[in-house]
C-alpha cells in the first residue's frame, strides 16, 4: 500500500485563518457581556422626572417604565412613563388621588392609592390611558399591588377587609388579613404570596397565602418596621427602615421561616428589587450610601446614590435598574446599567463596529463623522484583515469595540 503525504499549507494561509479565527473570537466575546454587567446596581445617573412631585412607586411592564405620586398638582401629573427610564412623559390619571404602589401583569397596568373614596385603584393597558376602578367599600388604606399566579393582590394597613384580590384588575373582592396589621409591602414567588408589616409592635410582621384569599400568620426575624419585600432567585427578601438591633434586611427560601441579615448601613430603607442577578435596595436617608446591593440577599454593600434624595421605590426592567424619589429639583429620578445612551437609545453596549479601510490613510483617519458618534472619542480603531467582513472585498478591515458606561452616561471605547 503506498503512502500518502500531506503537505501543509503555505504560510500566508495560516496567517489569514489566525487573523479570521481572532475576529471571530472578539466577536463572541462581545456578545457574550451582559450589557452594563460590571456596573448595573452599582453606578447611578440622575435623570429628569417628568414633574417635581412625591414619587412614591415605580414598575416596568411591556417596555414602559411607570411611576406613579401620592401627591399631583391638580392638573392631572400623578403618572409618569418612560420607554427607557431616561426621557420621562407626564400622563393624566383619572382623578389627582394618593397613589400609593402600581404593578404590571396579564398586560395590564394597576395601581392602587389610600384616599379611601372607594375608587382606589386605577388600571391601564399602556401606561398612558388610565380608567378608574372600584376598590372594596371602607376607611381602607392601600399600601402595595403585585401580580401572581393570574391574581393582583393589594395590602392595606387599615380597614376589616385589609386584602383585596381581582383576577383582572377591574372586579375586587375583599378578603380578611391576619390581625390588623399595618400591611405595607406584598409580592410573589415560588407559588406564594408574602406580606410584611410596617408595625415593629404588631406581633403578626409576615402573612403568607397560596391563593391571596386565605392568610397564615408567619414570625419574622425580627420586629421592624418591614417596609418592601422582594423575591428573586429563589429567596424572599424585606428591608426595614428601623431595627431593633437584629438587622434591617431579613431573607427567607419559603416565606415561612426568616433570618435577619445585616443592611450595608442603618438606613431607612425603603424599597428592595432584584433584577440582572442581583438585589437592590434604596433608601429615604444617608449621606452618599442610600443604594446597596446583594448578589445573595445575605451580603450587602453600600452604593453611592446620584443624590441626598428621599429614594421611595426601585424596580427593574430592560437592563436597567430605575428608582424613584419624594424630593429633589429636577433629580427625582436614578438609573443604573445600560439600557441604550449614547449614540443610540436602543442600542445595548458592548457593540463592535467596522468598515473597510481605504488604500489610503490609518484607520483613525478614515474614519466617518456618523461612524465617531456624539461624546465618543474618535481614536479606538484597529486594523485587521479579515475578507468575509469586508463584503468579500478582501483587505484591512478597521474595527472598535464601544461599551456603554452608566457612570458617564455615554459610550466609550473600551
Amino acid at each position: 500500500m503506498s503512502s500518502v503525504q500531506h503537505q501543509s499549507p503555505p504560510s500566508w494561509v495560516w496567517g489569514r485563518l489566525t487573523a479570521v479565527a481572532a475576529v471571530v473570537l472578539l466577536l463572541l466575546s462581545v456578545s457574550s457581556v451582559p450589557a452594563g454587567a460590571t456596573e448595573a446596581g452599582v453606578e447611578w445617573t440622575i435623570r429628569t422626572s417628568a414633574a417635581d412631585i412625591w414619587w412614591e412607586s415605580v414598575t416596568y411592564g411591556n417596555g414602559l417604565f411607570v411611576a406613579v405620586s401620592r401627591n399631583g398638582t391638580g392638573t392631572g401629573t400623578n403618572v409618569m412613563t418612560s420607554p427607557d427610564g431616561i426621557t420621562w412623559t407626564s400622563q393624566t390619571p383619572p382623578n389627582d388621588y394618593t397613589w400609593s404602589s402600581v404593578t404590571y401583569g396579564n398586560g395590564l397596568f394597576v395601581a392602587v392609592g389610600r384616599d379611601r373614596r372607594g375608587n382606589d385603584v386605577m388600571t391601564s393597558p399602556d401606561g398612558i390611558t388610565w380608567t378608574s376602578q372600584t376598590s372594596i367599600p371602607g376607611e381602607i388604606l392601600w399600601r402595595s399591588v403585585t401580580y401572581g399566579n393570574g391574581l393582583f393582590v393589594a395590602v392595606s394597613s387599615s380597614g376589616s377587609k385589609r386584602v383585596m384580590t381581582s383576577p383582572d384588575g377591574i372586579t375586587w373582592t375583599g378578603h380578611t388579613a391576619i390581625g390588623i396589621s399595618d400591611w405595607w409591602s406584598v409580592t410573589y414567588g415560588n407559588g406564594l404570596f408574602v406580606a410584611v408589616n410596617d408595625d415593629e409592635d404588631d406581633g403578626v410582621p409576615v402573612m403568607t397565602s397560596p391563593d391571596g384569599i386565605t392568610w397564615t400568620s408567619r414570625t419574622s426575624a425580627a420586629g421592624n418596621r418591614w417596609q418592601s419585600v422582594t423575591y428573586g432567585n429563589g429567596l424572599f427578601v424585606a428591608v426595614s427602615e428601623f431595627d431593633t438591633g437584629a438587622g434591617r434586611v431579613m431573607t427567607s427560601p419559603d416565606g415561612i421561616t426568616w433570618t435577619s441579615r445585616a443592611s450595608a448601613a442603618g438606613n431607612r430603607w425603603q424599597s428592595v428589587t432584584y433584577g440582572n442577578g442581583l438585589f437592590v435596595a434604596v433608601s429615604r436617608d444617608g449621606t452618599g450610601n442610600r443604594v446597596m446591593t446583594s448578589p445573595d440577599g445575605v451580603t450587602w454593600t453600600s452604593r453611592a446614590s446620584a443624590a441626598n434624595n428621599d429614594w421611595r421605590s426601585v424596580t427593574y426592567g430592560n437592563g436597567l435598574f430605575v428608582a424613584v424619589s419624594s424630593s429633589g429639583t429636577g433629580n427625582r429620578v436614578m438609573t443604573s446599567g445600560a439600557f441604550g445612551g449614547g449614540g443610540s437609545s436602543s442600542e445595548s453596549a458592548p457593540l463592535f463596529q467596522q468598515f473597510g479601510k481605504p488604500s489610503l490613510g490609518t484607520c483613525n483617519a478614515a474614519a466617518s463623522a456618523s461612524l465617531n458618534w456624539s461624546g465618543v472619542s474618535s481614536g479606538g480603531w484597529g486594523e485587521s484583515w479579515a475578507q468575509w467582513m469586508n463584503s468579500g472585498n478582501g483587505g484591512a478591515v478597521c474595527t472598535r469595540t464601544l461599551i456603554y458606561s452608566s457612570s458617564q452616561s455615554k459610550w466609550i471605547v473600551d
